[in-house]
């Protein structure tokens, strides 16, 4: 966990993970059954069994191999094309509409009070709620806290404001540790917090996802919503690093 970014989603995974999202989406109770059917209840844990461990049942994951193939075979899709798909959702749609949540919540006091009170429909406002973020609660950071997402059991995780999990994010590895060695695992990201700020850890489950709230870096008073929107990055919005002023102000710097 050396980059924030984690690894490239792959393209089968991609279409895996969107095969499963719209079998869900349209066919909730189907979909839960089989998985549900599928799953060994004999590992003894108290997380909500009615949730999506990301098993593909069977009879989706070979229409979705049947379908790559015959998309690939017919040229009716390319590798290049994909790419840019999973491009868009992991890092522009996604990522950008929970940027646009933060950029009003910092704007907008009325805004962010509403936000923290019911994260559910200050963010369908914006209309960025729908399958994987039905139920969503916005959790702030401030001098005195530290806020940290994970999923322990899988990875839930909000895929209409924050677009596809990052590999990462989904890793064994994440999973455990954050919750057990949380400071440990946010200096690997890069992010030393201070040992009398508190680190709070957010377990998402299938009920409920978490959204950070990241703290407005300082040196952004003159710069308008949208400009703010431009500096939050996804990884700010899981707890996994800060937001930072872009060098030189709003005109400076990479956004």
């Amino acid at each position: 966990m050396d980059e924030s970014e984690g690894r490239p989603v792959d393209r089968r995974g991609f279409i895996k993970d969107a095969a499963v999202g719209a079998a869900a989406f349209a066919a909730p109770g189907k979909l839960m059954a089989d998985q549900t059917e599928s799953h060994d209840h004999s590992h003894g844990h108290d997380h909500d069994h009615d949730h999506d461990h990301q098993d593909v049942p069977p009879d989706i994951a070979l229409r979705v191999r049947a379908l790559e193939s015959v998309l690939v075979e017919k040229g009716m899709v390319t590798s290049a094309a994909l790419d840019v798909i999973v491009d868009t959702y992991e890092n522009r749609i996604g990522p950008r509409n929970g940027a646009e949540v933060v950029a009003k919540a910092w704007v907008d006091p009325a805004y962010r009070e509403r936000l923290l009170a019911d994260g559910t429909a200050a963010i369908g406002e914006l209309g960025h709620l729908g399958g994987q973020g039905e139920h969503m609660k916005v959790v702030e950071n401030t001098p005195e806290v530290h806020n940290l997402v994970v999923c322990t059991l899988c990875s839930c995780y909000p895929w209409p404001t924050l677009g596809l999990p990052p590999a990462w994010y989904k890793s064994s590895a994440y999973r455990a540790r954050a919750v057990i060695e949380p400071r440990t695992v946010l200096s690997e990201f890069g992010l030393d917090v201070p040992e009398d700020v508190e680190v709070r850890v957010w377990d998402s489950t299938a009920e409920i996802r978490y959204l950070v709230l990241p703290e407005r870096p300082a040196g952004t008073e003159d710069m308008s919503q949208e400009e703010l929107a431009g500096i939050v990055s996804r990884d700010s919005m899981i707890g996994v690093a800060r937001v930072e002023a872009p060098a030189g102000g709003p005109s400076g710097g990479d956004q």
